[in-house]
């Protein structure tokens, strides 16, 4: 009996040292897997038979087999989907890291540190094509882990670059459209169109050797084109003026063509999630009916096939830009729990 009692208590302490130990360890692995490996890369890809480079930050949590390719709108680049200003909030990146999922956010070609072609020859069908090169080298374990699963995810003229690359590849997972639908508050969208200028006329844009068909915004402008009707935080429009980018004329033709006229989206064949803040761009009585979650589903479900399981959410008391939005998390929630549920990690 005192060698079984002996035997007993060594169990006993072997046993609450093991569950010690793992405590000890569990924190440590939490910490590793929500720190993603992040790297810069120059891709180098073609347009229209020329040679270019695009820019992205790749970002990759422990495990993740899922990767969204994140491509910002017009006047923008990749710092709309992983701002620096208030990052713990306003990053869907890291948000979406968080949520076990990598990232690719790209600068589109002419914008960023992507390479700068004639703007004539920037339109969305070619973008899209580039993002389509770049989809399969992230498959294909070009640039490190090669992924099972691809999200593209877009804001404003990214998205129509998103669905155009979608419905026309087929070679992705599943689609994340933001800032865009398919009617266009003209009223509403005038503020943006009034507020673009040549780029070369900003001195931010001097030296980079742009030619005159690049657009960007009028200085003081980016409030009431892409923020209203959300507060006027004065770090949030300092940090968006400040690095604010450019678009070419033809992104602008083909991108509401694709994105706010044409239902180019019913050959998206994989699951859609379209959100909208109160965004006077489209939301309105002869547009979109924005009041509800379920009203913008209805408003746009006549776009989409049956096979796109159309989700839809709305971030009221923001306008255009809404990841700029003071509530984000709020969205960057609930875009991982569509992800989860439609697409997987």
């Amino acid at each position: 009996m005192f060698h079984s009692g002996r035997k007993r208590i060594r169990r006993a302490c072997a046993a609450a040292v093991g569950v010690l130990g793992l405590s000890l360890l569990l924190p440590t692995a939490q910490s590793q897997a929500s720190e993603p490996v992040c790297r810069d890369l120059h891709m180098a890809v073609t347009l229209a038979g020329i040679p270019e480079t695009m820019f992205g930050r790749l970002c990759v949590p422990d495990g993740a087999r899922t990767v969204q390719v994140l491509i910002p709108g017009g006047t923008y680049n990749s710092e709309y989907w992983d701002t620096s200003y208030d990052a713990d909030t306003r990053s869907y990146r890291r948000a979406a890291n968080d949520a076990g999922y990598a990232t690719l956010t790209v600068d589109r070609l002419g914008t960023g540190r992507s390479s700068r072609p004639l703007s004539a020859l920037v339109t969305v069908i070619g973008q899209a094509d580039v993002v389509h090169q770049v989809i399969q080298h992230l498959r294909a374990g070009t640039f490190g882990p090669a992924f099972s699963r691809v999200i593209v995810g877009g804001h404003s003229l990214g998205s129509a670059i998103a669905m155009m690359e979608a419905g026309t590849y087929r070679d992705v997972d599943g689609v994340l459209i933001t800032g865009m639908a398919h009617r266009l508050n003209v009223l509403g969208a005038l503020p943006l169109f009034a507020s673009l200028i040549p780029a070369v006329l900003d001195t931010k844009f001097a030296g980079l050797g742009l030619d005159v068909g690049y657009l960007t915004t009028r200085s003081g402008t980016r409030y009431g084109a892409f923020h209203t009707p959300g507060p006027n935080d004065p770090g949030v429009m300092g940090a968006d003026e400040t690095t604010k980018d450019v678009i070419a004329p033809g992104e602008v033709l083909d991108g509401a063509l694709i994105g706010a006229i044409a239902p180019y989206t019913l050959l998206i064949d994989v699951p859609v999630l379209v959100a909208l803040g109160d965004d006077p761009a489209f939301c309105g009585l002869l547009a979109i009916d924005c009041s509800t979650a379920e009203s913008l589903r209805r408003s746009e479900a006549p776009y989409y096939s049956p096979d796109a399981r159309l989700r839809a959410y709305v971030h009221h008391g923001y306008g255009h830009s809404f990841n700029f939005a003071p509530d984000a998390p709020r969205f960057h929630d609930f875009a991982a729990r569509w992800a989860d549920e439609m697409v997987g990690r």
